[in-house]
């Protein structure tokens, strides 16, 4: 018997108290997906998702006389959480599906441990623990972690047009927890699916390719999401740009200790055209501060690694820091991944290291004077005010951002006799 039993994560006290509150008079709750997935394959527990055979109602009025807070975050698809201690738990109905359309279900409730299992997406997800902490696998989920295959449940085409974003879920599962090559079945069916990618609201498309760049090495799922045209229907901008450098920018993020980056990862597989990702942004609904970073690194310029520290400098003060710091991240790990046979490569990997470093550690200066500056000097406000605050600011950089206010007056001075 499989069991989680001895897993430190499962004798939390806030967890027995909700096993209690659903194992009475009757009722049944077990773990479900993520957790017990999660824990087999050795990897960290967050969130606890559970199954009841319970109404929603029922959850609720359980959870106010133990005292529990109870928060109805999904009644009409029989889901309520329950927070205890701060903690939230996902507690869902049983459920089958009535009716679907690919992007959203109708579901009626039940008590069927069964009918829940084979609703689900991919065998992984599927599992469930009982309070004692066995394991009950209804769907072949546990052969399934033991070789780490991603694996629809029943027929792949079916599940898919439940809901079309299980296209994505597929190969971001795949990204994080599969081995190997994709499942024959399932990647034929989400190729075969991928145009109804594009009746799904784009924020969720967004947020499911963004868990998916988000993967310690989603190399491979990309590799496999580019062959069955699926990558062209979600970002069609890598489709003449490709994805050849993936592999260096996760050995690079590896070998320096640098946390994943979605949107750097992105920048990797898309072409720096400022235009066509002002539209890339628009067309998936990409949150202001992801659009201004893309639009940042499309408009910053191209950094050599023969550039000098003060012209480095002087490009941040110019253009900012985050756009440049993308554009040096790409050309490190380009120059890394070239660099094992090529001793011109290490060298170029060497000074790009540096202006990575240089850049990443910069502080703008501050430009110590302003037009109220200019009109003290007897300059009367207009374009005039600007025209020498911009010359006398351009010098300033140029000199390397030394000289400091009162030599910046005496400049003004002389330009104002």
């Amino acid at each position: 018997m499989t069991s989680l039993a001895g897993q430190a994560w499962f004798k939390d006290p806030a967890l027995t108290r909700v096993f209690a509150l659903l194992n009475a008079d009757g009722g049944e709750g077990r773990i479900v997906g993520g957790a017990v997935r999660n824990s087999l394959m050795g990897l960290p527990v967050s969130d606890i998702d559970m199954a009841t055979t319970l109404p929603p109602q029922t959850v609720i009025e359980r959870a106010a006389a133990a005292r529990i807070k109870a928060v109805p975050t999904g009644v009409a698809h029989g889901t309520v959480t329950l927070v205890l201690e701060g903690r939230p738990f996902e507690v869902t109905t049983l459920r089958r599906d009535v009716e679907t359309d690919g992007r959203r279900a109708q579901v009626a409730f039940g008590t069927d441990w069964q009918v829940d299992a084979e609703r689900r997406d991919l065998t992984i997800n599927a599992l469930y623990a009982k309070a004692d902490g066995e394991v009950i696998d209804l769907v072949g989920g546990l052969p399934d972690i033991e070789t780490k295959t991603v694996r629809f449940i029943g027929n792949a085409a079916t599940r898919i047009a439940e809901d079309y974003l299980r296209i994505l879920r597929f190969f971001r599962f795949f990204a994080y927890y599969g081995s190997g090559r994709p499942d024959a079945d399932g990647l034929r069916a989400a190729a075969a699916a991928r145009s109804n990618l594009k009746s799904l609201s784009a924020e969720r498309v967004w947020s499911e390719t963004k868990k998916l760049l988000s993967a310690p090495d989603p190399g491979r799922a990309l590799l496999w999401m580019r062959q069955a045209g699926i990558l062209t229907e979600v970002l069609p901008e890598t489709e003449k740009w490709g994805i050849d450098l993936v592999p260096a920018l996760i050995a690079t993020e590896r070998g320096l200790g640098w946390s994943p980056e979605p949107l750097l990862r992105l920048a990797g597989i898309v072409p720096p055209d400022a235009e066509r990702l002002a539209k890339l942004a628009v067309r998936l609904r990409l949150a202001n501060a992801e659009a201004a970073y893309l639009n940042a690194w499309a408009k910053s310029p191209d950094i050599r690694d023969d550039k000098s520290v003060a012209a480095l400098d002087q490009l941040l003060y110019r253009h900012g820091s985050e756009g440049i710091i993308v554009r040096l991240k790409l050309a490190l790990a380009l120059a890394r991944g070239k660099a094992e046979l090529d001793f011109e490569e290490m060298a170029r990997t060497a000074r790009l290291s540096k202006l990575l470093d240089r850049a990443t550690n910069w502080k703008k200066p501050v430009f110590g004077l302003s037009g109220a500056d200019v009109i003290a000097a007897g300059i009367e406000a207009g374009p005039r005010v600007g025209e020498l605050l911009a010359d006398i600011e351009n010098q300033w950089i140029e000199g390397n951002f030394i000289d400091d206010r009162a030599t910046l007056l005496a400049r003004l001075k002389d330009l104002t006799k």
